[in-house]
């Protein structure tokens, strides 16, 4: 295929070629296994489920269930409505989860099946729950999908018995791995704040082997939670793609001040969120966080020679490209392409401010774009390393550039989903991977003379 990647200059100007993305409901299925108990639903066809639930299951290596309403040739032509409605009933009858969450496809959405008068007419037992998501493939991004099952807990569950708030802190957590949520979580609760973080995967998508099957994991925020984090006193929104309009709507809702954040990667990112915290409930930053940023920080000088100067192209999610180009800016990298493939201005304008700030120049930033023109921008110009999802591999085995795989999806490597990138431990994390990609990089090409046993 990259055989095929012209030489010549040519002009990108409709449709796109490996887009940098994938589509809405496999950010709201994921979103939906945050919550205890939850089976999440598709409303389409058998084939977008089975499609969904793979790309999940090879990125966490774990079994990711989900239902479907199995549309036909019947259903695409008059609608859904019968097929979810015997689902709502078969699923509860037969894995009894405490709650489904519906989310819609490209087919659902063109026939524009109304889900919220179809869950009114099902049979929901007594106790239970129905939420839904409309996620069309065709607008978008997994992101966004992820960012409308995120709002559409709030709309369906969150409430305020109108009393004082609580002294805890609500964390929507963005589309990051499991072991980035259970460091987001050690870092609040090391400050000795109560919090509710939904969804949350972990112990979920990654939950242990025991010697007993459970259908539905330990993990998760249980639908009382979420229902309770309307008293709650304050809310951090991570991620301005994922987790803004959620938080916004929990504000106009229930009263719950909302302060968006960037997702902690990288050593501001992570001051922000410290910070935030601090401010909210007033506590007085532990000594221990202390060390761990003085611990990156001193890293930092320890290793800044590996990577200071380096050419980077960086691409994947938004909330993830955003607080890491920041991090490579803190590093004295050059980012020199950076990209996502889902929409929205607000990413140029964010990353292009950054940029300036540092006084970077000449550098390429595109949203809603995709690796063709990734692969076409590092043929012409190229850079020491590539950091991106498995799908950069042949970007980078075509141009013979390193490659530190960041972001959803990761297929071909093992455990990086435990592995947090959040937070000061996070910083490390990457530091090691960036310094150690690239000192590979140097052993491999350099002459005997120059190979060291000492770097």
């Amino acid at each position: 295929m990259l055989e095929c990647i012209p030489t010549r200059k040519v002009e990108h100007t409709a449709g796109k070629i490996n887009p940098a993305k994938t589509c809405q409901p496999i950010g709201a299925m994921y979103a939906a296994l945050g919550i205890h108990g939850c089976l999440p639903h598709s409303h389409g066809s058998q084939g977008c489920c089975a499609y969904h639930r793979m790309g999940l299951t090879r990125h966490f290596r774990d079994q990711i269930l989900a239902s479907s309403s199995s549309f036909t040739e019947g259903a695409s032509v008059f609608g859904g409505a019968a097929n979810l409605k015997t689902s709502i009933k078969n699923v509860f009858k037969i894995y009894n989860p405490e709650i489904m969450a519906v989310h819609t496809t490209c087919l659902s959405e063109t026939i524009g099946d109304d889900i919220p008068t179809i869950i009114k007419q099902s049979e929901v037992p007594e106790g239970k729950v129905v939420i839904h998501a409309n996620t069309p493939s065709y607008q978008g991004s997994h992101i966004t999908g992820f960012s409308n099952m995120c709002k559409a807990m709030v709309s369906y569950l969150a409430e305020s018995d109108g009393t004082a708030k609580k002294e805890r802190v609500n964390i929507l957590p963005g589309f990051v791995n499991p072991g980035d949520m259970r460091e987001i979580k050690r870092i609040v609760r090391e400050l000795g704040i109560d919090l509710t973080m939904f969804p949350d995967t972990s112990d979920v998508v990654d939950s242990p082997l025991t010697d007993k099957y459970e259908m539905y994991p330990e993990g998760g925020a249980t639908v009382a939670e979420i229902r309770d984090s309307g008293n709650s006193k304050l809310t951090l929104a991570l991620g301005a793609w994922s987790s803004e309009a959620a938080g916004a709507l929990l504000q106009e809702k229930c009263s719950v001040p909302c302060v968006p954040l960037k997702i902690p990667v990288g050593l501001k990112a992570t001051d922000d969120l410290i910070m935030a915290l601090k401010d909210g409930f007033g506590m007085k930053v532990p000594r221990s966080m202390t060390i761990e940023r003085g611990q990156v920080v001193d890293t930092l000088i320890d290793t800044h020679f590996h990577y200071q100067g380096k050419k980077v192209a960086v691409a994947g999610d938004p909330d993830i490209v955003v607080p890491l180009t920041e991090f490579l800016l803190t590093m004295g990298m050059i980012p020199a392409y950076v990209m996502t493939g889902t929409p929205g201005s607000r990413f140029e304008t964010e990353i292009r401010h950054m940029l300036e700030q540092s006084g970077i120049k000449d550098c390429v930033v595109r949203a809603e774009g995709d690796l063709f023109e990734l692969h076409k921008w590092i043929m012409e110009n190229p850079v020491d390393l590539l950091i991106g999802t498995t799908h950069c591999k042949y970007i980078a085995r075509a141009e013979d550039v390193p490659l530190v795989r960041v972001g959803f999806p990761i297929f071909d490597r093992a455990v990086h989903y435990l592995m947090p990138i959040v937070g000061y431990r996070g910083c490390l994390r990457l530091i090691e991977m960036i310094s150690n990609a690239l000192l590979e990089r140097r052993d491999r090409d350099c002459t005997d003379e120059d190979y060291e046993l000492i770097l």
